[in-house]
């Protein structure tokens, strides 16, 4: 990180800030997660990923045929597909049958996690600790997920497989920067009240899957402590969405092709889109989430200058600059989505208080601040239909 330092201020605490002139479109740094996880439910409706870093397992076409629900679809360009030149790489572990890209993914997670997770013969059984731990979590959390229950048991085998648990246990505390008090708000809205009292059911489980109590590496991992490590997750978790269609999408649009090609290709990507949101709506991708060290130090705007994303299709994270950035600025990402960061100041203080618990003081906020207190009509029933999904 040659560009870039993180630094301590009185107001906002850590953050990460330019150290010269990064200009629009530079990557800034790219960071590999301490752990990542592909979500439970994602898994279970056939999203196929890599279990170490989540790269689609699934050709581009296969892909398609499954969202649209037509196994008659075709797409042209196949060389448009990386799924397709990597198919041969495509291996799985032979104890468990998880599957991964290659003998690179399936060598790291071993090495760091999954030998100490793998559920061996008993993949399939459902009466397994830790199937029952998975079908319990997500009943608890239905899409749209936010957090996945396997981000929680890698960490686990993190710890049994550590070469040392106490730099493991410093990288975590790394990445706590509130109170216990704030950790375990924080962990009743991620989970809604009609969910907490099913905390301490979902801890006799995890204890019960992963013989807790017996394991001096896990001994932090009280009722207080699974509570803060859910809270961690929950307010540093950044989310990863993958797609071999996207991907032969994003490629084919930028070959080379005569007019009557394209013609035929901007039509099929079209009738595609169509098909598929009559079908998944907007779950097009597979999705997880992760913990990366120096992206959870990145502090919000509300008119940000850079943005995450995952140019390698995997779990790598990238983030580049939005605009020019000048020596001395700090580097700010938007927490809020893409809609909810155009709404209007009140609401977006309304979520970010609510979720992040802060007081956004960004340039855009300061410049709205005579703005009218209330949300409009339609943020009033938008927010409406976010707490009844909760």
């Amino acid at each position: 990180m040659e560009n870039v330092i993180i630094k301590t201020t009185a107001e906002k605490g850590r953050g990460l800030y330019a150290t010269e002139l990064i200009p629009e479109g530079t990557t800034i740094l790219e960071e590999q997660p301490l752990v990542s996880c592909q979500y439970s439910w994602n898994a279970a409706y056939g999203y196929l990923a890599c279990e170490n870093c989540l790269r689609p397992l699934e050709t581009a076409e296969r892909n398609a045929q499954r969202l649209a629900n037509d196994p008659n679809i075709m797409l042209p360009r196949a060389e448009c597909c990386l799924v397709e030149a990597n198919l041969a790489n495509h291996t799985k572990c032979v104890r468990c049958g998880v599957l991964y890209c290659s003998n690179e993914c399936l060598s790291s997670a071993q090495n760091r996690y999954h030998a100490a997770i793998c559920l061996d013969a008993e993949v399939h059984n459902e009466n397994h600790p830790v199937n029952v731990l998975v079908e319990f979590w997500k009943k608890m959390h239905y899409p749209p997920e936010t957090c996945g229950i396997m981000l929680f048991v890698k960490i686990v085998g993190l710890f049994r497989q550590a070469a040392d648990p106490q730099v493991l246990q410093a990288q975590l505390q790394d990445f706590v920067h509130k109170s216990v008090n704030e950790d375990l708000f924080i962990f009743h809205k991620m989970l809604g009240e009609k969910f907490t009292a099913q905390i301490e059911e979902l801890y006799k489980l995890f204890c019960s899957a992963f013989d807790v109590e017996s394991d001096e590496r896990l001994q932090w991992l009280t009722p207080d402590g699974f509570k803060s490590l859910i809270a961690l997750v929950g307010t540093n978790g950044q989310g990863i969405g993958t797609s071999a269609f996207g991907d032969w999408v994003k490629n084919v649009t930028e070959c080379n092709m005569d007019d009557k090609e394209r013609q035929s290709v901007d039509e099929l990507i079209d009738d595609l889109y169509t098909k598929i949101d009559d079908v998944v709506g907007s779950f097009l991708n597979n999705e997880g989430s992760a913990l990366y060290a120096t992206q959870s130090k990145i502090n919000h705007s509300c008119a940000p200058n850079a943005e995450t994303v995952f140019p390698n299709s995997n779990h790598v994270l990238a983030l580049r600059a939005t605009r020019d950035i000048e020596p001395g600025e700090e580097i700010c990402i938007s927490y809020l989505d893409e809609c909810n960061v155009q709404r209007s100041r009140h609401t977006r203080q309304k979520i970010l208080k609510e979720y992040y618990l802060f007081f956004c003081q960004c340039e855009k906020c300061e410049r709205q601040i005579n703005d009218p207190d209330e949300t409009s009509e339609e943020e009033d029933d938008d927010d409406d239909d976010m707490e009844e999904s909760d």
